[in-house]
């Protein structure tokens, strides 16, 4: 059975209308292109890919930071509760294939660190401007950067 790439899409919980279209469309098109997306299952960038991954009929898995399975986004089909706040970013890492980092602050960049320092590939649309992330100008070339990249790994 071929593996199916998990590719976590993260960015702020209070997004710009820009950062919320670019992440819906991301998700839209990794669930179009057989990704499982994972994210940290709350609201504005998280949402946003979780809903576009929904409607292509994709796979959507998030680390909440608390420990009630509710508080995510409605698009989450796979909740998982960590009680863990801010430092499930690493479980969300670790269980990605390639990062996509929408615009952020310094939660996006401590996700952009961790995935660097584990060498999950990490693919950027207008987010922070880190030696290793790959820069892309669009949503579209976003999904196919991640899709090819985490074709090359398999789970760790």
């Amino acid at each position: 059975m071929a593996h199916r790439p998990y590719v976590a899409v993260v960015g702020p919980g209070e997004a710009t209308a820009e950062e919320t279209r670019a992440a819906e469309a991301i998700g839209h098109g990794l669930a179009d292109g057989g990704a499982i997306v994972v994210c940290g299952g709350l609201g504005g960038v998280m949402a946003a890919a979780c809903h576009g991954a929904c409607a292509a009929a994709g796979t959507t898995v998030a680390f909440l930071p608390g420990t009630d399975r509710a508080s995510a986004n409605e698009w989450v089909q796979i909740a998982l509760p960590t009680g863990m706040g801010e430092l499930r970013n690493g479980l969300i890492i670790r269980a990605a294939d390639a990062v996509v980092a929408v615009g952020g602050a310094y939660g996006t960049l401590s996700e952009i660190a961790l995935a660097l320092r584990a060498g999950v590939p990490v693919i950027g649309l207008k987010t922070w401007d880190v030696e290793g992330v790959e820069q892309v100008g669009s949503a579209a070339e976003a999904v196919e950067c991640a899709l090819h990249r985490a074709s090359g790994r398999g789970p760790s």
